[in-house]
C-alpha cells in the first residue's frame, strides 16, 4: 500500500485515533488485517459509538469489515455498523 489515505464522515476527516491505538503511525489501510487496518477499526468504532466499545471490539471489527473492504472505494452506512454491532453484542 505504502500511501496515507483519508477516510471521511459525512464530509468530516474521521480522527485517528491514537490516543486509543498507536498501531500504524502512517494512518489508515483497510483490505488486509493490519496495523493501518485496526487503526481503522477502532477510529470508525469509537465514532460511531464510544471509545469503551471501540476499545474492547476493534479486533474483530477488523477482521470481520474492515480488511474485507474493497481496496479502491468503499462506503460504510450507520445501519449497516449497527447490524455488526448487535451481532456482537447477542454473541456477548
Amino acid at each position: 500500500m505504502g500511501e496515507e489515505y483519508t477516510v471521511t464522515v459525512d464530509g468530516d476527516t474521521l480522527p485517528k485515533r491514537y490516543d486509543l491505538l498507536s498501531a500504524s503511525p502512517s494512518g489508515y489501510a483497510w483490505a488486509y488485517s493490519g496495523s493501518g487496518p485496526a487503526q481503522l477499526a477502532i477510529a470508525i468504532l469509537a465514532h460511531a459509538y464510544d471509545d469503551e466499545f471501540a476499545t474492547m471490539h476493534y479486533q474483530q471489527f477488523k477482521r470481520e469489515v474492515v480488511s474485507e473492504l474493497p481496496e479502491d472505494r468503499w462506503t460504510l452506512r450507520t445501519p449497516d455498523l449497527d447490524a455488526w454491532r448487535r451481532e456482537v453484542v447477542d454473541d456477548a
